[in-house]
């Protein structure tokens, strides 16, 4: 991979660029078939003892199919500072990262897959846990897991040159 050209915005520390797949409520991921770029928007769960990421989806539709035929991605968790006024700057932490998608068929890991995206987008996990969690809902769910194999990260956190 070609390193980042402004080195005093990338992130170094794999812990920083872990805790923003952590703290983010989505993700974004490409994918491409057939030479035409597709672009989705996930909410997900970062697994820090497995290094992946698991989000929910649907059985079927264009997101399976391409997945299907080309399971390599390239992503991106955004943690959006704001646009810093007078300065025509934009403040933000990224991580990018690279990986491959496996759908889940176990349901032991579906299960954790589903704890760990609730625990990391719900105020209440246990509560939703015991309300969501059933073998009817696990059978009828997607999971995704991207194994992540290159992870990178960039930030602005003040402003470095103004116009």
């Amino acid at each position: 991979m070609r390193g980042i050209r402004r080195k005093e915005k990338e992130i170094t520390d794999t812990d920083e660029m872990i805790k923003i797949l952590e703290t983010t409520q989505y993700i974004t991921i490409a994918m491409c078939k057939d030479n035409e770029p597709y672009l989705v928007t996930l909410s997900h769960g970062y697994d820090r003892d497995r290094h992946c990421i698991y989000f929910h989806c649907a059985r079927e539709g264009k997101k399976i199919d391409i997945l299907n035929s080309n399971n390599v991605v390239w992503g991106q968790a955004l943690l959006d500072k704001g646009y810093v006024q007078g300065a025509c700057d934009h403040l933000y932490a990224t991580t990018q990262f690279k990986g491959t998608i496996t759908f889940i068929e176990d349901k032991e890991e579906k299960e954790h897959a589903l704890k760990v995206m609730i625990r990391a987008l719900d105020d209440n996990p246990v509560k939703l846990m015991a309300e969501q969690i059933t073998d009817k809902s696990v059978a009828r769910i997607g999971i995704g897991r991207i194994d992540i194999e290159y992870i990178s990260g960039k930030k602005a956190d003040k402003v470095i040159i103004s116009l």
